[in-house]
């Protein structure tokens, strides 16, 4: 079921305190209660039903990384991983573990060297044995599940078998699926790289399409072990073909497609595919993107397989300074990935790398860390969809502006998220049939287009750490007459837990 949008008005409730984190994270502190306001007569009401769908998998929220994004994030010595860029990753997904897929365009430009294999022309990234021993070491401290990019574009079959095979003896059990290739749509259309005379040179000639790829997949598939994740494409018209794929290719075992809402390739700034904070917080970004793989979803589940959107963010082909690096990015996320979970998508892996717009986290020299807006938002959402809780159904009256998700845990609690996308900040009513206390923990920033002075239940992250830190105030409410009552500020989201 769609998720309502709420609207609202209102005025504060309940008193600040502190909370204990989730994924021991948080700073601990004790909290005090205060008898909540009666609720405004123009106040929305919302009331939560009766789970749906299937339960969240374990992992569903995961990483995309380019490959040559590791050693800048993790760090270079094996036995010595930033303990920063390890616990980002621990906060993402406690008591679970993480999905990486390790690859993006890079996927394409990288090579591991072998005895009689020539380095291509259109190869930028070298892998190292000691590369292979940080993802290794990376994915035993996290327990992790890797996808890992196998280069296609190269269109050498030794060269892929190469890679995949010092994959395999490095990374061994920690591999759910190679993905060969990445987006390879565009290969005709891009240049791999750019010739001495400086002329750009395609991966594939201009008659390449669909079932080209196929039969390159299949040659390529021979020499690789399996299991194999595919097709990695981003666009519609090949996406239509996933059935095809499939059954051409019995030995893909993960299904892989790729979204990303808004993009500066060839649009005009009137499109709503253009980056602008309006249309990423637009139903086009959210509950579009994620209509858009639905029947997929069924036709990979048809056939007892998964689907993970292994790739996703804001923006693609450029950078939305002031959009993918803002507070608004943050709302999306929360949104857009209660959105694929809505469709039954299996996993979403948000995509990241040094130097990118959408980057979720930055560091510099002698570990610092930057945690990014949108990171704030992931956090959130892995507090209020834990592995194995189910979506609830929501209805509301006297409402518009707000999305509303809703969650029934495993550990029989309820969360709720509240995103309100109004410029006026709103008062609601949240019908619950308990008489316990429950806890109020808001997302805020000053603007839709901060890059800084976010914080989650008043609380940012140190740079030396990687966890919150400073005092919580997350709000303790109790219920009047079976029903919370809290103020939703403008531009902000909030999570009830009871």
């Amino acid at each position: 079921m769609r998720p309502i949008h709420v609207a609202i008005v209102l005025a504060i409730a309940g008193t600040l305190i502190a909370l204990v984190a989730c994924g021991g994270v948080r700073a601990s502190a004790t909290t005090t209660s205060a008898k909540p306001k009666p609720l405004a007569a123009n106040a929305a009401v919302v009331t939560i039903g009766r789970p749906i769908g299937r339960p969240i998998p374990a992992g569903f929220l995961g990483l995309s990384i380019e490959n040559n994004a590791i050693l800048p994030y993790a760090g270079s010595d094996p036995h010595a991983l930033d303990p920063v860029f390890v616990q980002l990753i621990r906060n993402l997904t406690p008591r679970q573990s993480p999905n990486f897929r390790i690859g993006g365009d890079s996927t394409d430009w990288a090579w591991y060297p072998a005895h009689g294999i020539r380095k291509p022309a259109g190869i930028t990234v070298t892998l190292t044995q000691q590369w292979v021993d940080v993802v290794h070491a990376l994915a035993s401290t996290l327990n992790a599940r890797l996808i890992m990019g196998v280069d296609l574009e190269a269109d050498s079959r030794p060269l892929a078998a190469a890679e995949a095979s010092a994959f395999e003896r490095g990374l061994g059990r920690s591999i759910q699926a190679l993905e060969l290739g990445n987006e390879p749509e565009l290969y005709p259309s891009f240049s791999w790289y750019v010739a001495p005379n400086g002329h750009g040179v395609k991966g594939r000639p201009p008659s390449y399409d669909f079932n080209s790829f196929i039969g390159d997949f299949s040659s390529f598939a021979k020499s690789l072990p399996g299991p194999l994740a595919g097709s990695a494409t981003g666009a519609p018209e090949w996406m239509a073909r996933t059935g095809q794929f499939l059954a051409a290719e019995p030995r893909v075992k993960l299904v892989s497609l790729h979204r990303y809402p808004v993009q500066t390739c060839f649009i005009r700034k009137s499109s709503p595919q253009y980056p602008t904070v309006a249309h990423l917080l637009a139903p086009y970004a959210t509950t579009h993107l994620a209509d858009s793989v639905t029947r997929f979803v069924a036709v990979a589940h048809s056939r007892h397989l998964p689907l993970r959107i292994d790739e996703m963010n804001t923006d693609s082909c450029g950078k939305a300074p002031g959009v993918s690096d803002a507070f608004v990015s943050a709302l999306w996320a929360i949104d857009a990935l209660f959105e694929m979970d809505r469709v039954g998508v299996d996993g979403v892996n948000m995509h990241t790398y040094p130097g990118a717009t959408y980057q979720m986290f930055t560091v510099a020299q002698h570990g610092t860390w930057s945690v990014k807006p949108e990171y704030y938002g992931l956090m959130m959402f892995a507090e209020a969809a834990p592995p194995g809780s189910r979506l609830d159904s929501t209805s509301s009256r006297n409402a518009k502006g707000i999305k509303i998700w809703a969650t029934r845990g495993a550990d029989g609690r309820t969360r709720v998220v509240l995103i309100n996308e109004s410029r006026s900040p709103r008062a609601v009513g949240l019908n619950a049939p308990t008489s316990t206390t429950a806890t109020l923990e808001r997302l805020e920033a000053p603007r839709l287009t901060s890059t800084g002075g976010v914080t989650l239940g008043g609380q940012s992250f140190k740079p030396t750490t990687g966890t919150l830190t400073g005092r919580s105030t997350a709000t303790k409410l109790d219920p009047s007459g079976n029903r919370y009552v809290f103020s939703l500020p403008a531009n902000n989201a909030a999570l009830i837990t009871y």
